[in-house]
């Protein structure tokens, strides 16, 4: 998966608090496999499209300039409901990077951790002032930089958040579960020529 280190692009300010996993891509689209063309579409689809297909431009998404942001600011508890690592590959399949939140489901944390999406905790507070700010001046960017553990807005203003070092690391370093498991390849190189020393076999 791509690595993250620092990232700086457009905001969304997505004003829905509890977005359950059915509203960032509804359970019908699941069986659908990701190289699908059309797979990025399915990313809020009931929220964005009418049943003919057409776009509802009240959906902030559909609105210029949100519509090319790769940083989604979310409000409480994102990504609740049910476990879908699909709602993961629509964030993915859509360039998105982020999505900073109050609160996410567990679950979906720890998805967005395995595709390379980074997930940012900040307060209530920061994330409804960072909402209004992107209300108040679309187009407005917004600048995450992993290392030093910090969300920059366009006007300056900078909050710091946590993040667990194991998750850090992985992130940084572009890890999904196979690649953290081949940092042991040497270690699993040398028992694999010293396992008949064991007396396993």
């Amino acid at each position: 998966m791509e690595a993250f280190t620092s990232f700086r692009s457009m905001g969304i300010p997505v004003d829905i608090p509890n977005c359950d996993t059915d509203q960032i891509i509804p359970a019908r689209l699941l069986r659908i496999a990701t190289d699908d063309p059309n797979y990025h579409k399915f990313l809020f689809h009931d929220l964005r499209f009418n049943e003919d297909g057409s776009e509802k431009p009240d959906f902030i998404y559909n609105q210029q300039p949100f519509r090319d942001s790769k940083i989604i600011v979310a409000d409480i508890n994102w990504a609740c409901g049910s476990s879908r690592e699909s709602a993961v590959d629509a964030l993915v399949a859509n360039g998105i990077r982020a999505v900073i939140a109050p609160s996410f489901g567990d679950i979906h944390y720890n998805n967005c951790m395995k595709h390379g999406v980074l997930p940012v905790r900040l307060s209530r507070e920061d994330c409804d002032t960072l909402r209004r700010h992107m209300h108040e001046a679309p187009g407005a960017e917004i600048e995450i930089d992993l290392e030093k553990q910090t969300v920059t807005a366009l006007n300056g203003t900078t909050f710091n958040f946590d993040i667990a070092d194991f998750d850090k690391h992985r992130m940084l370093k572009g890890l999904d579960d196979i690649g953290l498991t081949l940092e042991f390849n040497d270690d699993i190189a040398a028992f694999e020529s010293n396992r008949e020393g064991y007396g396993w076999l």
